[in-house]
């Protein structure tokens, strides 16, 4: 892993701890120097001493990623310590579980402005100080499996689908300036899964961040050269790339819909098409009858 990164400057958000910490922690191991960014500046202050006492390259951060001007100025000072950027995870992001009736607005636009907007603020300052750099970079956004769809996360699991269409979208717009953009969903044991008994049982404190560190290095390297607009999940044990989504077939077509053709579009046609939906691929209730009666069958 030593010398992966040499020469290159990465920013890392939501680097106090856990996941972000990994990160930064394996960007300097490999030879890169990082911007160790966190809204809680003593833990980005404890993460870079932590860097630099076994010879690594940091500076940290305390700037806000949900504010556009913070944001840049995140950007500006990795420009001003090592001059250039290179590479940006954005890994800063909230969490936090609530059934749709019981949700507070405040905390949810808190949520998005973080997991959202932040994404774009540093992602947008990064990629205009790339592009005009000339030269090719990496950004890696942190998404979740989430954004599939799963129960009392309805506000998260938004925010990360969000990622997810940003991270195709910037990779179109960025491929022919010779920028990666690629996503990571992660499940790793960090603070957001103690918030819930459901994911502590499915995902065991063994399952470090350090584990999930190296898809994000690999991802920023040069062995990443022409992989880009990827879903890559990894728990610990497994790492997979996740579908995105597509058109289905069979696409029907007529002059104009009325509500009378459209439901029969789904009579007649539709239905055997449906999708199981969310994480956990629920079967929609109309087919429910048909894969009940095949089970007692």
């Amino acid at each position: 892993m030593n010398g992966l990164l040499e020469d290159k400057a990465v920013v890392v958000t939501g680097a106090g701890r856990g996941l972000g910490e990994a990160f930064a922690v394996h960007v300097a191991r490999a030879g890169g120097a990082v911007v160790v960014n966190d809204i809680d500046a003593e833990l980005a202050e404890r993460t870079t001493e932590n860097i630099r006492r076994f010879g690594g390259r940091a500076v940290a951060s305390g700037h806000s990623v949900a504010d556009p001007k913070q944001a840049q100025e995140i950007v500006d000072l990795c420009l001003a310590e090592f001059g250039a950027i290179d590479g940006l995870v954005n890994n800063a992001g909230l969490n936090y579980e609530a059934l749709p009736w019981e949700d507070d607005f405040e905390q949810a636009r808190e949520l998005v402005e973080v997991n959202v907007l932040g994404v774009m603020y540093t992602g947008l300052a990064a990629i205009k100080a790339m592009v005009a750099r000339g030269k090719p970079g990496s950004i890696v956004n942190i998404s979740s499996g989430a954004s599939l769809g799963q129960r009392k996360l309805g506000v998260y699991a938004a925010s990360k689908g969000a990622v997810a269409s940003l991270t195709y979208s910037w990779a179109l717009d960025l491929e022919e300036s010779g920028i990666r953009v690629n996503a990571v969903c992660p499940l790793a044991h960090t603070r957001m899964v103690w918030k819930s008994e459901r994911s502590l049982r499915a995902c065991p404190p063994d399952r470090t961040p350090s584990r999930i560190a190296p898809v994000v290095l690999f991802l920023l390297g040069s062995g990443s050269e022409g992989i880009t607009g990827q879903m890559i999940r990894c728990n610990g044990p497994q790492l997979h790339v996740m579908g995105q989504p597509y058109l289905k077939q069979p696409i029907l077509e007529r002059p104009v819909w009325d509500t009378e053709t459209v439901q029969r579009a789904f009579d007649e046609v539709f239905s055997a098409h449906l999708e199981n939906y969310g994480l956990e691929k629920r079967v929609p209730p109309r087919l429910r009858k048909w894969t009940e009666s095949t089970r007692t069958a």
